[in-house]
C-alpha cells in the first residue's frame, strides 16, 4: 500500500525545522495555513468508503476492540531489527490520550463509545553519526464510524486551538501544521480520512528535532504513527518510515476485517 503525502506541508516545515516526540499520545492536528492546504478537512465521511469491512468482523465489544488493536499496532521488531522498546513500552490499558485546556497531553479513562486504544513506543538508538529515532504506533477502535470520524475532526481542531503542545512536563511540540486529506482525492486512496502533521519537538536542554505525525481512518478504526528524528535524519526519510508503518497497519486492519 503506497501512501502519498502532501509535499508542500513537509517542505514548509522543513524550512523552519521539523521535530517529534514519540511520547506524545494518540491524537492531535489542524489544517496547514499554506496555499497547499486546499483539500477539505478530515472528518467528512467519503461518499464511497476506502474499504468495506465484513460487518460480522467489525469490533462490537471491548474485548474485540482490544484484540484488534493489539494485532494491528507495531511492536519494536515491526519497525526494524535494531529497534527496541522505550520506557514505558506501551500506554496504560483502558486509557486514551486527551489534550486539556492548557494544551497539555494526558491519558484518561476510555469513554463509553471507544472500545479500545493502544499506543506502543519504540526507539532506534543513536549510532553511525546519527541521532536516535523515536516512534509511536497507535490504534483506536470505536463503537461507530461517527465516533472514529469525530476523532479525526477533533485532531484537526486541536492544532488550531493549541499550536504548541506539551506531551510531558519537559517536552514541547511547537510550530504545528497539519493537512487533512479525505479519500478519493489524487493524493489519498488508502483510507476514509487521513491527516499529516509536522512541527518541532524540543526536549528540555536539547536541540529541536524533526516531528511527523500521521493519522488515518478505516471505518471504525483509527491508526496513527509518529516519528521523531535526531541529527542526520531528513524529513523525507522520516516521512517514508512513518508512511510505510501506517500503510502496513492499515493493511493489518483490512486483513482482520475482510470477509474470509
Amino acid at each position: 500500500m503506497t501512501l502519498l503525502v502532501a509535499g508542500g506541508l513537509l517542505a514548509g516545515c522543513s524550512a523552519q525545522g521539523v521535530g517529534d516526540g514519540s511520547s506524545r499520545p494518540t491524537r492531535s492536528s489542524a489544517r496547514a495555513a499554506s496555499p497547499e492546504a486546499t483539500t477539505p478537512p478530515a472528518g467528512g465521511s467519503a461518499a464511497t468508503p476506502a474499504f468495506t469491512p465484513d460487518a460480522d468482523l467489525v469490533p462490537r465489544t471491548s474485548k474485540d476492540g482490544r484484540d484488534l488493536v493489539d494485532s494491528v499496532v507495531f511492536a519494536p521488531a515491526d519497525w526494524g531489527r535494531a529497534y527496541v522498546a522505550q520506557d514505558p513500552a506501551a500506554s496504560a490499558p483502558g486509557t486514551w490520550a486527551v489534550l486539556d485546556d492548557g494544551c497539555r497531553w494526558g491519558r484518561e479513562k476510555l469513554p463509553r463509545e471507544v472500545l479500545a486504544s493502544l499506543s506502543r513506543y519504540s526507539l532506534l538508538p543513536a549510532g553511525r553519526g546519527k541521532g536516535a529515532v523515536k516512534v509511536t504506533a497507535a490504534a483506536t477502535a470505536h463503537a461507530s464510524v461517527l465516533g472514529a470520524d469525530e476523532q479525526l475532526s477533533t485532531t484537526l481542531e486541536e492544532v488550531l486551538r493549541c499550536p504548541e503542545q506539551r506531551p510531558r512536563t519537559d517536552e514541547r511540540i511547537t510550530g504545528l501544521n497539519s493537512l487533512g486529506t479525505p479519500f478519493g482525492t489524487r493524493e489519498q486512496e488508502y483510507a476514509d480520512d487521513s491527516i499529516l502533521e509536522a512541527g518541532q519537538y524540543v526536549e528540555r536542554g536539547g536541540a529541536a528535532q524533526q516531528y511527523q505525525w500521521m493519522v488515518a481512518r478505516l471505518g471504525t478504526i483509527v491508526v496513527a504513527v509518529s516519528v521523531t528524528g535526531g541529527k542526520g535524519h531528513t524529513p523525507q526519510e522520516l516521512q517514508q518510515l512513518g508512511s510505510s508503518a501506517l500503510g502496513q497497519m492499515l493493511v493489518r486492519v483490512q486483513q482482520r476485517l475482510k470477509e474470509k
